[in-house]
């Protein structure tokens, strides 16, 4: 029973080997040359000119659901296509509702003008 576990247990073995080891050169044979520039705090590029703990402007979130309607929509509407003639009437009006909830997301972000940029 216990045979059954020993290629996992040499997998789990070998990749902790490998992450360690790997992890051990870089501390080992890498430089260490530390100065003001490497050590200091950064944002972008530039020093921070505001606290960090601000929130969010609401365009960012309009942004990520815009984001996640267009990902999602191509994500399934690829493997429905591929697979139309299996799934049938069924699956076409299941992905005439999926659309058009998907097309309901993208008015409402049109209308609160997350497609204008400023």
């Amino acid at each position: 029973m216990l045979q059954n576990y020993l290629p996992i247990l040499l997998f789990l073995m070998v990749g902790l080997g490998t992450g360690v080891m790997s992890l051990l050169t870089g501390f080992v044979l890498g430089t260490r040359r530390p100065n003001s520039e490497k050590t200091a705090p950064y944002e972008c590029g530039f020093e921070a000119f505001e606290d960090a703990r601000l929130k969010f402007d609401v365009r960012y979130y309009l942004v990520a659901i815009l984001f996640i309607v267009f990902d999602l929509e191509i994500a399934f509407l690829f493997p429905w296509g591929v697979a139309l003639k299996q799934v049938g009437v069924f699956g076409f009006a299941a992905m005439l509702i999926f659309l058009g909830i998907l097309v309901i997301g993208f008015i409402y972000e049109w209308k609160k003008g997350s497609l204008e940029w400023e």
